[in-house]
């Protein structure tokens, strides 16, 4: 099978990917989901006039000089509205959140006045309208303020609640399936014995999916047996999930089982190898109602193909508007020479001048298996295929990783 170019694999990862359906989620349970329908203001905020500060509600023609005693005739609490409306040489003493009393059209701040038994003097003029926040300022009943296809903010979940939302109707979220496969993998904390090395993809990939807003289910590590890697994934069916990811096994060894594996189980291959460098044994098919993605085994080639194509389709099942990953335009900080016919994603350091320009800097060693350049890079820098010779100081295509 050719090498597919990277273009043509995510058109065939995102064709057909719709929306997922709607539940209604409590607020504490909102956050980062994707709103699957328009969200209207349930009352007006404020719902009266409110006073903003503490201070005396007047009327201005009262106490439009300094020096005018009113007679004060009882306090405004938040919560505790007045119950009478405000006279002529009247004033009310009150309190930020305060219900402002019918009739009174300003606030004299406490810093502003001189109590004197029950009058208050007046040392610096009202202003109609000072210190009140009118019904309605922030929003009124039937706006609507969380448009469908919003992901929720910190903020947002406030605005909702304030809005006398208790829950919201949001797009379901991505069950993701992760399931390692390799001899060789034993868990961190452990001894690895000659030959094993301790497994790390599933902790980047499962936060990958938490921060996009899925869900993560960890399907364990099957050992290389067509058996063991055939009964995981049978547990991704048994899990409900939406899409099964898969980590080794993808390349052409006697011990790269996924793809036969996914093969006996009925999985649709739409491509297997892509033209890209980290990344090139990488696999995609559906197996029924689930996506599967077979991502390689070095930990930067499974995390670069997660972040160009999981994370596309993660946002595309959630009805995000934005389903790529931007690219920005940034300076090589390094000469780079000719690349063949796989697209290159280096990974670099970002250094942002005092003018706000870019330089990204690829680090000299790119080996897949070198987290440690991975986890000290803030990007990949993207070259073409066949891309010439590119000077230090020419312009360049960058990817920006999570922070």
């Amino acid at each position: 099978m050719a090498l597919m170019p990277v273009s043509d694999a995510l058109s065939a990862v995102l064709a057909g990917a719709e929306p997922l359906g709607e539940e209604l989620v409590a607020l504490d349970e909102a956050y980062h989901c994707i709103l699957a329908r328009d969200v209207v203001a349930l009352r007006t905020q404020p719902p009266e006039a409110m006073s903003a500060m503490d201070g005396y509600a007047v009327l201005t023609a009262d106490a439009d000089h300094a020096g005018a005693k009113l007679k004060v005739i009882g306090e405004v609490a938040a919560g505790r509205p007045f119950d009478r409306a405000l006279l002529p040489g009247e004033a009310a003493r009150i309190f930020t959140g305060g219900v402002v009393p019918e009739g009174a059209d300003a606030v004299v701040i406490q810093e502003d006045t001189i109590p004197e038994g029950d009058h208050v003097v007046i040392t610096e003029a009202a202003v109609k309208g000072r210190h009140i926040r009118p019904a309605g300022v922030d929003f009124r009943e039937g706006m609507v303020l969380l448009e469908a296809g919003r992901r929720l903010s910190d903020r947002d979940l406030s605005l909702a609640a304030s809005m006398n939302h208790p829950a919201l109707p949001v797009r379901r979220r991505p069950r993701v399936a992760l399931l390692a496969t390799g001899d060789e993998l034993v868990m961190p904390g452990s001894t690895p014995g000659p030959g094993q090395i301790v497994y790390s993809n599933g902790y980047a990939l499962r936060a990958l999916v938490r921060s996009e807003g899925a869900t993560p289910i960890d399907l364990g590590i099957a050992a290389d047996t067509l058996e063991a890697t055939v009964a995981g994934i049978r547990r991704a069916h048994e899990a409900e999930a939406d899409i099964l990811v898969t980590t080794g096994g993808a390349s052409v060894g006697d011990h790269d089982l996924v793809k036969r594996a996914l093969e006996a189980e009925g999985v649709e291959m739409a491509f297997w190898k892509i033209a890209m460098r980290p990344g090139k044994p990488m696999m995609h098919g559906r197996l029924g109602g689930i996506r599967v993605m077979g991502l390689p085994g070095n930990p930067v080639s499974s995390y670069v193909c997660a972040m160009l194509f999981l994370v596309p389709l993660i946002r595309r099942l959630l009805g995000r508007e934005q389903a790529q990953m931007p690219r920005e335009t940034a300076l090589l900080g390094r000469d780079l020479g000719p690349n063949d016919l796989r697209e290159d994603y280096l990974r670099a350091r970002l250094e942002e001048r005092a003018d706000g320009t870019l330089i990204a800097t690829p680090v000299t060693q790119q080996d897949s298996s070198l987290l440690g350049n991975l986890a000290l890079s803030q990007a990949l820098v993207i070259r073409p295929a066949f891309a010439p010779r590119a000077p230090a100081g020419s312009s360049c295509e960058i990817l920006r990783l999570p922070e």
